[in-house]
């Protein structure tokens, strides 16, 4: 199946109907990387709810939203990019506080607004939060995906026709929609070429206090050879020969303008766990050179879209985390909710026996399910227990179909 006729079939984003349901009730916060699709969302809404999209890039729409001249007959106002704009949060305070009861608000931004400009005042209980990823395989399979507040994948995993196909599409072109509806890897590295720059030059240079822009250019390709490994700042400062707290605070900023995102060890004393060391992932895993960490970072977004999902539509804590103890045991993901695990994750690219880390690591935590995916794979297995804990050794494609 071509990937512009699997676009054609799905309609609508997974998301737009929680972002309907939302706005009703207070203003919505739609944040993700950039060209993942937040415009297109966003501009359908407007047509859809006679609205008015506002572009803070553009000179027109920054002057009346300066000057206060939005147009009172539309029932949304949309407000794209307004963090660029210093004292966002206090205008947007008053134009709430003013409208809120008359008009539905939406603002959109390729940065974390939850946590960009906190200096302003505060927006608390004035709005949800909503993240927009980049295409997922269930979201492009179209598997129906209505709650996930018990969310526990089945034992019995269905299987699904092309699914493998698309699988291997969203490796090779990434889940950014133009990349990946091009079905092209030409004009996929072609979009991806100049995405890194585009990045630095339009989002940094607008938003961050950051004069060398060239060699932060040139990290956030470096960094693209860390997926996998243990993120070093050390080894990153020799290469470049920048200072360690630069290089720190420029990581920080790509993760706050979703460029990248990191994730922190699990694990208590008793373990040898590390404590400090995070892994970095990029939020367009195509980026990735070596196959089996490009892999590693594909399942590592899906983790990540399903614990931002689980967040933004049920209200329950999670976090994304990995293992790796003073010996070099590691496994790949543990994902947390409410400060305890679910399950874990260890990625391969072909289908092997039980990994024996995945073994050394389920015989010390208690945690109901495991599941060891590879991309290769075409047997499901369900293992012997270990310490309580259902293991599935399975391919990739049956998993992801489970999460949004």
């Amino acid at each position: 199946m071509e990937n512009t006729t699997i676009i054609n079939e799905m309609k609508t984003r997974r998301i737009t109907p929680f972002l309907k349901n939302d706005l009703k009730r207070k203003m919505v916060f739609l944040a993700g990387p950039r060209q993942c699709g937040k415009t297109t969302i966003s501009k359908s809404l407007v047509r859809e709810r006679e609205g008015r999209y506002y572009n803070w890039d553009l000179a027109a729409d920054r002057k009346l939203i300066l000057n206060g001249l939005l147009e009172e007959t539309c029932q949304l106002w949309v407000f794209d990019e307004l963090h660029k704009n210093r004292r966002w949060r206090n205008w947007l305070k008053g134009i709430y506080d003013t409208h809120g009861n008359d008009h539905e608000i939406c603002v959109t931004g390729s940065a974390r607004l939850e946590v960009f400009g906190r200096g302003g005042d505060s927006l608390q209980g004035r709005y949800f939060l909503h993240h927009l990823h980049p295409f997922t395989l269930s979201e492009l399979m179209g598997t129906k995906m209505t709650t996930t507040k018990n969310w526990l994948p089945p034992v019995e995993f269905e299987s699904h026709k092309n699914t493998q196909g698309v699988l291997n599409d969203l490796v090779q072109l990434g889940g950014f929609p133009e990349p990946f509806l091009s079905g092209s890897e030409r004009d996929a590295k072609r979009w991806r070429l100049s995405y890194g720059t585009r990045l630095v030059e339009d989002e940094i240079r607008s938003l961050e206090q950051v004069t060398d822009l060239n060699r932060m250019e040139l990290l956030f390709d470096r960094l693209s050879q860390t997926v996998g490994s243990v993120l070093s700042i050390n080894s990153l400062r020799e290469d470049l020969e920048v200072a360690h707290g630069t290089l720190t605070n420029w990581v920080n900023i790509f993760e706050r303008l979703y460029g990248v995102f990191r994730i922190h060890p699990f694990g208590a004393p008793r373990l040898k766990a590390v404590k400090k060391e995070a892994k970095l992932y990029f939020w367009d895993w195509s980026r990735i050179e070596n196959d089996s960490a490009r892999f590693e970072n594909l399942v590592a977004v899906h983790l990540y879209r399903l614990m931002h999902w689980i967040e933004d539509t049920e209200g329950e804590k999670c976090e994304l985390r990995y293992f790796r103890d003073t010996l070099g045991k590691e496994v790949d993901f543990i994902f947390m909710k409410n400060g305890k695990p679910l399950f874990v994750v260890e990625v391969k690219t072909d289908e092997r026996p039980l990994d024996p880390n995945l073994k050394y690591f389920l015989e010390r935590v208690q945690i109901p399910r495991a599941f060891q995916v590879s991309l290769k794979g075409e047997r499901n297995v369900e293992t012997k227990p270990i310490n309580g804990c259902r293991i599935n050794i399975l391919p990739a494609r049956q998993l992801l179909m489970e999460m949004p």
